[in-house]
């Protein structure tokens, strides 16, 4: 394990820190960062993601698909937990806690763009990420792969049409076109760019392995750097309402754990080994939060509620997701079958 998946926590963390310092002390440089758009995005925020998952998508093997019809179950349980549980849950929890729970907290108009911006975060499963929580789980990588491969052209073809639905349902105008642009531009093309890596490597593992490996600092910089650039437009607003990033925090929690349990459980009911189980409810429970940022700002705004919701999200996962690979790994004994 290297230094980066070793102490994730602590760089996310400083920059999670640096931040909020910065967002303080710098206002005016990142507000004239923030005004950086085109069609909604913001571009900074969009070339630091894109250097964040150009990495991941590299080693998104496609080819592997052709061996899904060995383990169905564990792609059939990640599906069914991504695309018929987890974003209907999420966002039941967001209407419970905003518009009943903590109705007397938050006016109407914040409540209902932060349940939009829970609705982005459960509506786009993990898909950067699952490599780093598949790998301290001694995960199956090349299932893993069959699992992110998978998820990920169905996420093309659902993310925006369920988002646009749950975000209508909770009565917030979607602009279509910049929805669908996001996934294109956060999900399609970085999809393409790997494959096309890949296909240029073809044939030559040892030089697709080290490309990979040149890659990886690339993308660190880019988590941290993306961490560091939201929480810093986010800054003031964070010091001026921390109750509001508790109020949020509760749900995202409380859905975090409750859809882990429920995979982790029905991995268990399935008989799935333990290194498919593990990787198949990480991607169930964690959030391709790049995306939910990013389409929260392309349909709200840098600094609206919604971008805060799945800002704290980014706070919220890490060290909640890091908690239940110990849980599995704690736990490993118990898919040992008879």
């Amino acid at each position: 394990m290297g230094i980066f998946e070793r102490y994730l926590t602590v760089w996310v963390a400083l920059g999670i820190l640096a931040g909020v310092v910065l967002g303080n002390f710098l206002p005016g440089l990142f507000q004239v960062i923030a005004g950086l758009e085109f069609a909604h995005v913001n571009i900074p925020v969009a070339i630091l993601i894109w250097i964040m998952i150009y990495p991941m998508m590299v080693q998104v093997d496609f080819t592997s698909i052709k061996d899904v019809g060995k383990k169905p179950k564990g792609l059939i349980l990640t599906l069914s937990v991504n695309w018929l549980i987890k974003p209907f849950t999420m966002a039941a929890l967001g209407v419970l806690f905003f518009h009943y729970i903590f109705a007397d907290f938050v006016d109407p108009q914040t409540a209902n763009e932060y349940i939009a911006g829970m609705i982005l975060l459960g509506v786009a499963p993990c898909t950067a990420m699952v490599f780093v929580w598949s790998q301290l789980t001694k995960g199956d990588a090349n299932y893993t792969l069959v699992q992110v491969s998978v998820n990920d052209i169905i996420m093309i073809f659902t993310f925006a049409p369920i988002a646009g639905i749950l975000l209508g349902v909770t009565d917030i105008t979607i602009p279509w076109q910049t929805l669908i642009l996001s996934v294109v531009l956060y999900v399609v093309l970085p999809l393409v760019a790997g494959f096309l890596t890949r296909k240029h490597f073809d044939g030559r593992t040892d030089d697709l392995n080290a490309w990979i490996h040149k890659l990886k600092p690339a993308s660190i910089v880019g988590l941290i750097m993306t961490v560091v650039l939201l929480f810093a437009f986010q800054a003031e607003v964070m010091l001026k309402k921390p109750l509001d990033i508790v109020l949020i925090a509760i749900p995202l929690i409380i859905q975090t754990y409750g859809i882990f349990f429920i995979a982790y459980y029905a991995a268990k009911k399935m008989r799935l080994p333990h290194n498919v189980a593990a990787p198949a409810c990480m991607i169930g429970t964690s959030n391709f939060f790049e995306l939910a940022v990013a389409v929260a700002i392309s349909l709200f705004g840098l600094n609206s509620p919604a971008a805060l919701a799945t800002v704290v999200g980014v706070l919220v996962e890490v060290p909640v997701m890091l908690s239940l690979v110990a849980l599995a790994n704690r736990t490993r004994h118990w898919f040992a079958y008879t």
